[in-house]
């Protein structure tokens, strides 16, 4: 058991990107509001950012910039960090466009609920 929880102190990052990813994963199964599934879907992706940079950390290691004073230390890996800034631009951007639709919904629909709005166009369907 003491290893354990040692390992979980060391590897805290992970740990904790697995929990908000269930927490997130959970949200947008159990919950029918849309504005609540797009809460969930955003704890996702903050999951897997999280979980990104901390595969790109190296502890003790340095920035990524040369030193002529200290030739060969342990570097940190920049690309995880890059790559997720990228991500988050595209998060921020369907998110955006996620609200946009939710409120188009509403509009159509007068609710936010996925069930009752299903229900709706089956009734339209059916009739």
């Amino acid at each position: 058991m003491r290893i354990l929880l040692e390992k979980l102190m060391i590897n805290y990052p992970y740990f904790v990107a697995v929990i908000l990813f269930t927490i997130g994963a959970l949200t947008v199964l159990t919950r029918s509001n849309l504005f609540k599934k797009l809460i969930g879907i955003n704890i996702m992706e903050s999951a897997i950012f999280l979980m990104f940079i901390a595969g790109g950390n190296i502890r003790g290691g340095a920035v990524p910039i040369l030193d002529e004073a200290n030739p060969k230390p342990l570097y940190i890996n920049p690309v995880p960090s890059a790559l997720m800034l990228t991500g988050i631009v595209v998060s921020v951007s369907v998110t955006a466009f996620a609200l946009a639709l939710i409120v188009r919904l509403y509009q159509s629909y007068g609710t936010t609920d996925a069930r009752r709005i299903a229900e709706m166009r089956n009734e339209v369907t059916e009739g």
